[in-house]
């Protein structure tokens, strides 16, 4: 029984046992309906093993979507605890559990990969090639992303959950506070699924640096390839400081290293730096596709070109560069001096004003515009406000003095979700709703997406701009209790009912692909239902292997609108024989091992760990002597392909 106990949770509950059922239910409705509609070898051959960017690009946004739901979940659990005053409904332990969880589900595991997806599926096509630059690498960054993924939620059932925040702060997060396994979930983990994302920044910036189509040179790129390309400079920068971070955690956890702890030369504010030092370039990780997102989505709802188009790229560039100086006011209030803090409190500052610029250029673009507002437009003028609002609030928290009194509070919990939502998940799922023709063929119905819309609004206004005011009020955030004479809790309750209006709005969008599937799949639909713009739109819906019969000649930075409009030729010269890669299932069995390597580290079983360690070195060794030599689609494959879809677009 002593060996089994190590695996059980430390604090039980209904919802934990509930959980428990619902992921052995799922698991085998997943593996009956696999064998009763004979769907192995199609999801082995077809997805598993994929190295197409396209279907990889799918398999990150269904991951981020079942992961919105699961964080969306922990959301509920903590306003419905808030909801009243001195609520019994979660205690104190499960409620430290659900809000470390929430953050990490919510930032790692669906922000990122939503983003990672549409980067994987948009990128290559807006350049003009046909692949990434590292097809198999780009297989294992995903399966990484998705193993790490597991491991963290499977904490939620065996071992217990993290409960030292999502920053895990140390001393709170070492073997004396955080006793079970929980944070061992969280260090190991995000280290699995951070290596993937380092190896996505490195495929796409030699992606974009060398794979762009004739003609189109660095400023001639889409804005969403130029959001990308800064991005994966970030990645590149940023992933390694936490990747050793996260190291250094596991080492002190699971050997007894003293490198974050307070006695014996160790120091925890090392901690907090490593982990701001990613984590503030980690925000424009996220915002910046974010905001190359809208740059797509409004110049083509507004039939303008982008407004400034050098000045949005200078603010990208100098806003990377800025993300690097600023991680200190993450920590105000823990003990530097004055001086320390002056000078993060102005580089801060000076961080608005390129994101000021962008948001001018956007408003620019759309003066005197013919604006359609369909779905994916809605969440872009939605955006500007509500984002300046989170701006705004930022500035204030800027100020180092005035951060005494807000920092610990909903104050700041409102303002980072003031940024995050209408930054970042506004731009997906609009971009979602804008992408859609071209990942499946058919265009998601626009009654639904809009009520869905609308829903969230209204949800995220009544959610968070309370917790602005019971922030000033005194309110701290991660507090799982309060009591009646606070005051607190009409507004909280005001904040629940905007949490359910946001849930409604995720059921509405899983309604509105459902109903889309009945009733719009069968339904034709052309390359170019938006009258878009750029490259990615050049070729058919949905997209074919090689993605262009033709590699594309730019001669601006809006080929596809001077194709249409100015009579541009586009595609020159006749068909050739294409090359492509070969799918492999090594990607998915070396993540496998990665699985069982981290699961066995968790729990310091040793001997597994070390078989799954032989398990990746083996794999990598076998792609090592692989002579893996491609594949080649002939040019009747090709005239095939392209009399079903209807002939090559000129």
């Amino acid at each position: 029984m002593g060996f089994f106990a190590r695996f059980m949770v430390p604090h039980p509950s209904p919802a934990i046992y509930a959980s428990m059922i619902a992921i052995g239910f799922t698991v085998f409705l997943v593996i009956f309906g696999l064998t009763y509609f004979k769907k192995w070898i199609y999801v082995w051959s077809e997805w598993v093993t994929t190295v197409d960017h396209k279907k990889i690009g799918i398999m990150y946004l269904i991951s981020a979507l079942l992961m919105l739901f699961r964080g969306g979940v922990d959301a509920l659990m903590m306003r419905a605890q808030l909801a009243v005053p001195d609520n019994k409904l979660l205690d104190s332990q499960h409620y430290n559990e659900v809000f470390s969880t929430h953050g990490v589900v919510m930032i790692i595991f669906m922000a990122m990969p939503y983003i990672i997806g549409l980067m994987n599926f948009i990128v290559p096509l807006q350049i003009g090639a046909r692949d990434v630059a590292f097809p198999r690498l780009n297989a294992v960054s995903f399966w990484l992303f998705f193993m790490g993924a597991m491991l963290f939620n499977l904490s939620f059932v065996i071992g217990g959950s993290p409960d030292a925040g999502w920053s895990s702060y140390f001393p709170l997060a070492g073997n004396e506070f955080s006793p079970s396994v929980g944070t061992n979930y969280y260090m190991i983990s995000l280290q699995i699924a951070g290596i993937g994302t380092l190896m996505t920044g490195i495929n796409f910036l030699a992606t974009i640096l060398r794979m762009r189509a004739p003609g189109m040179t660095l400023m001639r790129m889409p804005m969403f390839t130029w959001s990308i390309f800064v991005t994966s400079i970030i990645i590149i920068f940023a992933f390694p400081v936490f990747t050793v971070a996260l190291l250094m955690g596991t080492m002190d956890r699971l050997f007894g290293t003293k490198f974050f702890t307070m006695t014996d030369g160790g120091m925890d504010m090392l901690w907090a730096n490593l982990f701001w030092i990613w984590g503030h370039p980690e925000v424009y990780i996220l915002i910046l596709p974010a905001f190359g997102l809208f740059s797509e989505i409004i110049p083509t709802f507004s039939r303008r070109n982008i407004y400034g188009y050098k000045s949005m790229v200078a603010s990208m560039v100098i806003i990377s560069l800025y993300s690097f100086l600023v991680w200190t006011h993450h920590f105000f209030t823990m003990g530097q001096t004055a001086y320390v803090n002056s000078i993060f409190s102005i580089t801060t500052m000076v961080i608005a004003i390129p994101t000021g610029i962008k948001i001018f250029n956007w408003l620019f673009t759309l003066w005197k515009g013919r604006i359609r507002f369909t779905v994916p437009m809605l969440y872009s003028i939605a955006f500007i406000p509500l984002f300046t609002i989170g701006g705004v609030t930022g500035v204030m928290l800027a100020m180092s003095a005035a951060d005494y009194q807000y920092h610990n509070t909903q104050f700041l919990v409102a303002h980072f979700h003031n940024v995050i939502i209408p930054g970042v998940v506004f731009a997906v799922l609009g971009a979602s709703t804008y992408y859609w023709p071209k990942m499946f063929g058919f265009i998601l119905n626009e009654r639904i997406g809009k009520w869905a819309f609308w829903f969230l609004i209204i949800g995220f206004c009544l959610a968070f701009f309370p917790m602005y005011i019971t922030g000033l009020d005194g309110q701290v955030r991660r507090m799982y209790t309060y009591s009646e004479a606070t005051g607190f809790g009409p507004l909280n309750f005001v904040s629940t009912i905007g949490a359910v209006c946001m849930a409604i709005s995720y059921l509405l969008i899983v309604y509105m692909i459902y109903y889309s599937i009945r009733h719009n799949s069968r339904k034709p639909v052309s390359h170019d239902p938006w009258d878009a713009r750029s490259l990615e739109w050049a070729t058919h819906n949905p997209v074919p292997e090689y993605n262009f019969a033709v590699i594309p000649q730019v001669n601006s930075r809006e080929p596809f609108w001077d194709a249409k409009y100015k009579g541009l030729e586009l595609f020159k010269g006749d068909y050739q024989k294409i090359h492509m890669p070969n799918n492999s299932g090594v990607p998915f069995i070396m993540s496998c091992f990665f699985f069982v390597f981290g699961f066995a580290l968790v729990f310091s079983l040793w001997y597994i760990a070390i078989l799954a360690l032989i398990g990746i070195f083996v794999c990598m060794a076998h792609r090592s002597f692989e002579m893996d030599q491609g594949h080649y689609i002939s040019v009747e494959e090709i005239k095939e392909t392209e009399a079903k879809f209807g002939g090559t677009l000129k």
